[in-house]
C-alpha cells in the first residue's frame, strides 16, 4: 500500500466498518459524502473488502500507519458505539462466523495465547482499539470524533475507561450521539458536543441510490409480495431461543392482523454476535406463510431500501431505527430478554433525539401495542423529526469540518 507523499494531506476515516454490521457500513459513506474535497483512506482494525455488500475496501490502521510513516495525516472516527468496544469483542467480531466456535474453544483451552491472539487480530495493544490518538503516531495532525457512542462507559472496566478518557482528552474535537455518553465525558472533564448519529442523513444523501435498490434485485419482488405494505422486522441472534421466538411470533401476528400488513424479516449485520439468518427462518416458520418473507441480501443499500419502503420498522438494531427515522417512518426497538442492557444505546439515542410520543425500547410482550402506537403517529411529526436531525447533524459536522481545513 503506497501513498504519494506529494498529494494533499490525507484524511483517514476510521471505524468498525471492517466487519459486516449495517450501521458501521453506512457511516463511512456519510462521512465521505460530506468531505468530497479530501483524499480519503478507509481504515479499520483489519484489512477487509466489503464492497460486495455495499461497504468499502478497508485497510488495517496499523498498515496505514506504517505506509504513511512521517507524512502528516488527519483522522476522523466516523461514529458507532466504539468507546466501549473492547479488544476482545473487536477481535471476535473480525472472525469469519464459521470460525468463531472453534477459535473460542481453542482459546479457552489455551488461555495464555489469548492476549497475543487479540493483539494480532486488532493490530493494537490497546483495550479500546477503535479509539485512537497520537501516542504511537506523532504524524497524526488532527484527531476528531463524529457522533460516537459510549453509553456504558461509566460502567466499563476501569482500565478501558481510563484509556478511552485519556484518548478523548487528547482529541481535537469530540462529538457524541447521546446525552448519557455526553454526561459521562463531562463528568471526566471532557467537552463533548452532542451530535446525532451520522445515519440521520442517509435519506437526504443517498435517497436516489436507495430507491434504485428498491426497484431491483431481491428487494423488488419482496416488496411486490405485500402490495398492502409491510413491516420491516429484524432481531439479533439473542432472540433465537424457542420461547422468545414463540412470543415474538405471537406479537407479530397480532400487529400484522390489526394493521393489515405483511412481515418482512431482514438482517442488520452478519458479523459474529450480530444477526443470524437461521433465527429469522425459524421465526418465519411460526408465522402464516402468506404473511411473511425473509430477505437474504446483506447489501447495505438493499437493507436501507427494505426499511425505506416499509410502513414501519421493528427490531433490535439501532441503525434500523435511525434509517426509519431518516425516512420519517414509525419505529420501535426491541430489548433482548436475556440481556436487556444490550438495548441501552437504543434507549439512550431515542431519549436524546426522538419525539417523546414515539415508543423507544420495549420488551417482546409489548411489541404489538407499541408498534400500533407508533403506526398511529401523525406523519407530519415524524417528518419534522427527520428534518430536524438531518439539519442538526449537518450543522454539527460542519463545525468539525472547519477543524480539518
Amino acid at each position: 500500500m503506497a501513498y504519494d507523499a506529494t498529494m494533499a494531506q490525507p484524511l483517514i476515516l476510521f471505524g468498525a466498518f471492517d466487519r459486516h454490521n449495517f450501521g458501521d457500513l453506512l457511516l463511512p459513506h456519510i462521512a465521505a459524502a460530506l468531505l468530497p474535497e479530501r483524499e480519503l483512506i478507509f481504515a479499520g482494525l483489519a484489512a477487509r473488502d466489503l464492497r460486495a455488500h455495499g461497504g468499502h475496501a478497508v485497510r488495517a490502521l496499523s498498515e496505514v500507519r506504517t505506509a504513511l510513516g512521517t507524512q502528516p495525516v488527519d483522522l476522523l472516527h466516523v461514529g458507532g458505539e466504539i468507546l466501549t468496544t473492547t479488544a476482545w469483542q473487536a477481535a471476535v467480531m473480525l472472525l469469519p462466523p464459521d470460525e468463531v466456535q472453534a477459535t473460542l474453544a481453542y482459546l479457552q483451552a489455551q488461555p495464555q495465547e489469548q492476549a497475543a491472539w487479540v493483539q494480532d487480530m486488532t493490530g493494537s495493544a490497546g483495550q479500546a482499539p477503535y479509539v485512537t490518538d497520537r501516542t504511537h503516531w506523532p504524524a497524526l495532525q488532527r484527531v476528531l470524533y463524529a457522533g460516537v457512542g459510549g453509553v456504558q462507559l461509566a460502567q466499563s472496566e476501569p482500565g478501558l475507561r481510563a484509556e478511552v478518557l485519556a484518548k478523548l482528552r487528547a482529541a481535537d474535537a469530540v462529538g457524541v450521539r447521546d446525552v448519557q455518553t455526553q454526561r459521562t465525558l463531562q463528568a471526566a472533564g471532557i467537552d463533548a458536543t452532542l451530535l446525532p448519529d451520522p445515519a440521520v442523513l442517509v435519506a437526504e444523501l443517498f435517497g436516489e441510490r436507495i430507491t434504485q435498490h428498491g426497484a431491483q434485485g431481491e428487494v423488488a419482488p419482496l416488496r411486490q409480495t405485500f402490495p398492502q405494505g409491510y413491516l420491516a422486522v429484524q432481531c439479533s441472534a439473542e432472540f433465537g431461543d424457542d420461547t422468545t421466538l414463540n412470543a415474538l411470533a405471537a406479537q407479530l401476528k397480532q400487529v400484522a392482523a390489526a394493521c393489515g400488513l405483511g412481515l418482512l424479516l431482514l438482517r442488520a449485520g452478519a458479523a459474529p454476535w450480530h444477526d443470524d439468518l437461521g433465527v429469522l427462518q425459524r421465526l418465519a416458520t411460526r408465522l402464516a406463510p402468506a404473511t411473511v418473507q425473509v430477505a437474504e441480501s446483506l447489501n447495505v443499500w438493499d437493507i436501507c431500501a427494505l426499511i425505506a419502503h416499509s410502513r414501519g420498522y421493528c427490531g433490535s438494531s439501532l441503525h434500523g431505527r435511525i434509517v426509519a427515522m431518516a425516512y420519517a417512518l414509525p419505529r420501535i426497538n426491541l430489548r433482548p430478554p436475556a440481556s436487556p442492557q444490550q438495548a441501552a444505546k437504543q434507549a439512550a439515542f431515542a431519549a436524546t433525539w426522538d419525539d417523546a410520543n414515539v415508543p423507544a425500547t420495549v420488551d417482546v410482550p409489548q411489541l404489538a401495542d407499541a408498534m400500533q402506537q407508533a403506526l398511529a403517529l401523525p406523519s407530519r411529526a415524524l417528518q419534522d423529526t427527520a428534518d430536524r436531525l438531518a439539519a442538526q447533524y449537518r450543522r454539527g459536522f460542519e463545525a468539525l469540518r472547519t477543524q480539518l481545513t
